[in-house]
């Protein structure tokens, strides 16, 4: 295509290199784009004709046309060919070719600036509802497992050193309360990008006297862009939403390092599905978590993203740049990424067998010495003593090779003697945890008020439980 034959060409004299052509072009990844495009495209030429830009006729052409547009687009054997630059070009030229001029008229008052940015918060609008409903999802798994685990007991680590006895239905839940402040920062982002950007022109707003506020309503906006500036060169909603992406996968890859240590031989607490798991080329015994090591690995990509963005607008001057090109192709792949790295991590965790009696087994005897501090605190021991004297203990037995739960109750008294019969109680795990029922702790009866409030999180949010 001759320069000339571009909408903006009529200011050249000579064509577009090919070299930029192809560097130019953002057609390859934002066709995806064009559902949006031509759903604000017919609800623009509406507003047109309410401003009586364009007649009946004439807009029902347009629509007309877009539809067929659409409907071509749709097939995947549909090519997007680089010199019509961007889905917004390429549909138009579309449009022009089906129906004559009067597809022309489509772009009163309307930028690529204004437009592109509607496109955006368009597709934002459902990227952002599918990854919660994927977060809701992975959170009903939890749950369900949470409830199959109230009696299960592992070692809980600091350090990755064993530091207090915990039930797994805890752990369970610690991660459905980090995925619920996920979907609420997506859901929040979704909310800030609530916002109508057309009519803002290509930086100073339309000079026709366009109804924004039937845009709004028609596009399912609930407000309009308060200046024009702002809107065309606002990215905030993209930055938002990969910030927000970017705290979900680290909290997945946390979870994941844990479980990908669990399911190896030295732990053996945990063993991944076959369906979720690889083997080796070299080692036939092998049985890799790769579906989780996945995950983790993924993680770099959709932070990367983030960062990226955060780049592109560091010194971009307001208000557009085609330096804003660059910002869709980090939101696509982290969207990408995040959906199916939830996907696998929801199944990957529903399949996996745990192994109850390892874990609890595995329980090191001195798990339980913070119930011993606690135990001399009830009897009025100042705290900082009860540690010193319970460290004293600590170390007394690994010189005799002895294990805390060994102690009698005479040993305790002799050590200390604020210790009586009952102190040797201290030294049973069930004992430990159900000292744990206060709100959030890890207690049995904890756990049920957790795991009620967890059910209504999923209820309100139309996720019925099982």
């Amino acid at each position: 295509m001759s320069t000339s034959d571009k909408p903006w060409g009529g200011r050249f004299g000579t064509s577009t290199a090919q070299l930029m052509e192809r560097f130019n072009a953002s057609i390859g990844f934002d066709c995806r784009l064009m559902e949006v495009d031509i759903a604000g495209s017919c609800a623009y030429a509406r507003t047109l004709t309410r401003a009586g830009l364009l007649t009946a006729d004439e807009c029902a052409q347009i629509i007309d046309g877009l539809e067929k547009v659409r409907d071509e687009m749709r097939e995947p054997s549909y090519e997007f060919a680089d010199h019509l630059e961007d889905i917004h070009m390429a549909v138009e030229t579309r449009l022009t070719e089906l129906i004559g001029p009067v597809g022309g008229k489509l772009h009163t008052g309307r930028s690529r600036n204004d437009q592109v940015n509607l496109d955006e918060r368009l597709y934002l609008r459902t990227a952002i509802a599918a990854t919660v409903g994927r977060i809701r999802q992975l959170q009903q798994v939890l749950v369900d497992f949470a409830a199959d685990h109230t009696e299960t007991i592992l070692p809980g680590y600091t350090h990755l050193q064993q530091a207090q006895p915990i039930l797994l239905a805890h752990y369970a839940l610690s991660l459905f309360w980090a995925l619920d402040r996920d979907a609420q920062r997506l859901t929040d982002a979704a909310d800030r990008a609530d916002v109508l950007p057309l009519g803002s022109g290509a930086l100073a707003g339309s000079a026709f006297p366009l109804d924004r506020s039937f845009m709004a309503q028609e596009l399912g906006f609930s407000r309009v862009s308060p200046n024009s500036l702002d809107a065309v060169s606002d990215r905030d909603y993209f930055l938002e939403a990969l910030s927000a992406l970017s705290i979900t996968i680290i909290h997945l890859s946390r979870y994941c390092e844990d479980i990908i240590l669990w399911s190896s031989a030295e732990f053996g607490f945990v063993e991944l599905d076959d369906a979720y798991s690889t083997g080796s080329s070299m080692m036939p015994q092998k049985k890799n978590p790769d579906s989780l090591e996945l995950v983790r690995g993924k993680s770099g990509r959709i932070v990367g993203g983030l960062v990226s963005l955060l780049m592109t607008m560091k010194g971009l001057g307001l208000t557009y740049g085609k330096d804003l090109q660059e910002d869709k192709e980090p939101v696509f792949d982290a969207f990408d990424t995040i959906d199916d790295c939830l996907d696998v991590f929801t199944a990957a965790w529903a399949t996996m067998k745990v192994n109850v009696d390892r874990m609890e087994s595995s329980i090191d005897a001195g798990a339980l010495a913070t119930d011993l501090a606690d135990y001399l605190v009830r009897k009025g021991v100042p705290f900082r003593e009860s540690h010193h004297i319970i460290g004293q203990i600590v170390r007394s037995i690994l010189d005799e090779k002895r294990l805390l739960t060994d102690l009698t109750a005479e040993d305790l008294h002799n050590f200390d003697p604020h210790f009586e019969a009952d102190a040797v109680e201290c030294l049973d795990l069930r004992q430990s945890l159900a000292a744990r029922n206060l709100p959030g702790g890890t207690g049995p009866e904890a756990i049920q008020d957790q795991l009620k409030a967890a059910r209504v999180v999923l209820t309100d949010a139309d996720i019925s439980p099982h």
